[in-house]
């Protein structure tokens, strides 16, 4: 019709007496959508809609396909005007982009990522324990992996050969383990609990079996709690049944509940000082002591103990009453013995450490350079990481950065070296079976009396055993009274702790420090009463600097409202903690919410099932941190089943530092049969991690 009237317009013999019309733009002769203007010289017509060229009279669609917006193999649709592009191919992933214009569309091009099914709990859907190989936009499924036989078809189990190629003695639910020295160890898998040659179902991951098996080992003896981890085996009364489930574990007729002596038969109840402890069992009867703290062992309570630590100096004479000092040094003339002073060269009588990290705030520079969690000032390798700051000569120059760790004269590595003794020193590096570690140190390679087949730390002659009987608590939350502080109870010899109250947010924090290290423990929430956190912290310099693993069973909005509002949704988290404000209410919010909180806490990995901690089950976590190259990974387990496995995880804000356990208002907490072991070897997966980094980076 437009370029009907345009005709009939300019047409002298339409015209009546050679009048034309006036050009109007009612209708319009312009493009649809383009703004018409009527002038004395005739219609004007405004620019084109965005998305199409012309003269406004005549507008036609730009082609933005023409610049390739889509990714590869991508199917592009223009539009009049604009274009958008259709989903991503099966095997990825990535947004459908759309739009109106060249310059938009060059700008925003489409991205399609490829989805790695290999990551998923369920290794891609190839068989588990067999090689998932990542391709673009799919996946393929190869051989069983190293230790395991079979196919795709028929699944892989354990091989029944060690790695060496010696045959496997093991339990078909063991694992076989081949030490430096050639000896072979069977041991078995989460679940299960004997000997490694026997192994029988372990419910509640204690390290007992559920039913006797037929070997002379105490880890075949049956669990005297089934279904309640007790990895010390306790049993006060001797019935039989262990004090952890036993409702009246010393057997005087008084259920644990209303005895005031849980542990000893007391059936009057005497209580003197009127104390949460009856006189049967009260290491001070005569003066209130509801901690019982007894420092040095002696079965006298610190509150009635004339010489707390007992070493020879009465208390109102001793310039450290919990630490042994009978020098009574104190080269600052503070008051405060060396021997137990956070600044022993500075005045510091308050002993005030603020941030928690064992340094008093007088002397507290909190310049570290290697970001190992020891200040310049008094790491022994200022330079290089090393957590543990091993100095195994003491010659103040801690054994990473030392070239002669024995100071024997022989180099650790240079020529005339290596050492074969490296911590032992032995001048005539003697070694009669040339195996290339010398006599001295054959069975004991850090001369700590305890042999390398059970030291945790076989190359550090401080850390022998796992122990959390020294631990340090740390309040995060120290301001108001709403709840309580946590109350750690230790069993086992230091690897076992029990978290009994419904508190703050708290740490136990052992006193080692490791750098790269391997650690485990089973976790049990034995009640079926609160839904909140519970975890354990690895990486501790200080109360603002550490790695958390929390679990959370419910989703839940904190009480406290300020300074933020908090909101926990339920499932595993590893955050890393930086806090600004260090332990108070911002902190507390921050751990309680799932997610990242500026200057407080990043959320590194969160478990995509958003599962719950079920009451009274018991899971098993396997830790791995390798601070000098940012590698974490955790998994756990509930019973033999994997049922969450963060990957690998890459971050470096905390490059060692110690271990612990976390409570946040949760009650009945149990952590069982822990152990840690020094571990700086990068584990198998680091390579193929960083080789799948490259291949995304390209």
């Amino acid at each position: 019709m437009v370029f009907l009237k345009n005709t009939v317009m300019e047409c002298e013999a339409c015209g009546m007496g050679g009048v034309q019309p006036r050009p109007s733009c009612r209708p319009s002769s312009c493009h649809p959508g383009v703004t018409c203007q009527e002038t004395p010289q005739g219609v004007t017509c405004g620019p084109c809609p965005h998305g199409m060229e012309g003269n406004g009279t005549y507008c036609t669609d730009v082609d933005e396909c023409s610049v390739t917006p889509c990714h590869m193999g991508v199917r592009c649709i223009n539009t009049s005007p604009g274009f958008r592009c259709g989903s991503c191919a099966a095997g990825f992933t990535g947004p459908q982009v759309h739009g109106v214009g060249l310059q938009y569309a060059a700008a925003n091009r489409q991205v399609c990522r490829d989805i790695n099914e290999c990551e998923g709990l369920n290794n891609g859907g190839c068989e588990e324990n067999s090689l998932c190989m990542n391709t673009p936009g799919s996946f393929r499924c190869g051989p069983c992996n190293v230790g395991y036989v079979g196919d795709q078809r028929q699944g892989c189990r354990p091989e029944r050969a060690c790695g060496d190629g010696q045959v496997n003695p093991c339990h078909a639910s063991a694992e076989c383990i081949v030490h430096r020295e050639g000896r072979l160890e069977c041991q078995c898998g989460v679940g299960w609990a004997g000997n490694g040659l026997l192994c029988g179902a372990d419910v509640d991951i204690d390290g007992f079996p559920d039913e006797r098996l037929t070997c002379p080992e105490k880890t075949c003896n049956k669990d005297n709690c089934l279904t309640v981890p007790n990895s010390g085996q306790e049993d006060a009364d001797g019935d039989g049944m262990g004090d952890a489930c036993d409702e009246d574990a010393d057997g005087d007729g008084i259920l644990n509940m209303q005895d005031n002596c849980v542990l000893v038969p007391n059936v009057d109840q005497r209580n003197v000082d009127q104390d949460d402890f009856g006189d049967a069992c009260d290491n001070c009867h005569a003066a209130e002591n509801a901690d019982q703290k007894d420092t040095d062992g002696d079965e006298r309570g610190d509150e009635c103990d004339e010489d707390i630590d007992g070493d020879g100096v009465l208390n109102q004479l001793d310039n450290c009453r919990q630490v042994p000092n009978a020098d009574q040094k104190d080269r600052d003339g503070d008051k405060v013995g060396d021997a137990c002073d956070s600044c022993p060269y500075v005045p510091n009588p308050e002993q005030t450490d603020v941030d928690n990290d064992l340094i008093g705030d007088p002397c507290d520079t909190n310049k570290d350079s290697d970001g190992d969690g020891h200040q310049d000032s008094r790491d022994n390798c200022p330079a290089v990481l090393n957590s543990s700051q091993l100095d195994t000569d003491k010659d103040g120059v801690g054994d990473e950065c030392d070239d002669d760790d024995d100071n024997d004269g022989v180099p650790d590595l240079l020529p005339p070296g290596p050492d074969n003794c490296r911590l032992i020193p032995n001048p005539l590096q003697e070694d009669s079976n040339g195996d290339g570690v010398g006599n001295i140190c054959e069975k004991d390679f850090d001369n700590d009396t305890i042999i390398d087949t059970i030291d945790v730390c076989p190359e550090n002659a401080e850390v022998a055993l796992t122990d959390f009987r020294e631990y340090q608590t740390v309040v995060l939350d120290p301001e108001g009274d709403a709840q309580i502080d946590p109350n750690w109870v230790v069993l086992n010899q230091g690897r076992e702790i029990v978290q009994t109250m419904n508190s703050d947010p708290g740490l136990a924090v052992g006193y080692t420090a490791f750098s790269g290290v391997d650690f485990e423990g089973t976790f049990h929430v034995n009640t079926v009463t609160d839904d909140d956190y519970a975890g354990f912290i690895f990486g501790y310099q200080d109360s603002s600097s550490f790695y958390v693993v929390m679990w959370k069973q419910v989703e839940q909005i904190y009480w406290q409202a300020n300074p933020f509002r908090a909101v926990a949704e339920p499932g595993i988290q590893l955050k890393a903690v930086k806090s600004d404000t260090g332990p108070g209410e911002n902190l507390r919010n921050a751990l309680w919410h799932t997610g990242d909180t500026a200057a407080q806490v990043k959320l590194l990995w969160k478990d995509t099932r958003n599962v719950g901690w079920k009451d009274k089950t018991s899971y098993r976590w396997f830790l791995q941190h390798r601070p000098a190259d940012g590698y974490i990974r955790v998994r756990f387990f509930e019973g033999p089943k994997l049922v969450a496995d963060s990957g690998v995880i890459i971050d470096s804000t905390m490059r060692g530092g110690r271990l612990g356990v976390f409570c946040f208002s949760q009650e009945n907490i149990i952590w069982a049969n822990l152990r840690y072991r020094c571990n700086d070897t990068l584990p198998e997966d680091f390579d193929s991690y960083r080789a799948r980094q490259v291949q995304l980076e390209l």
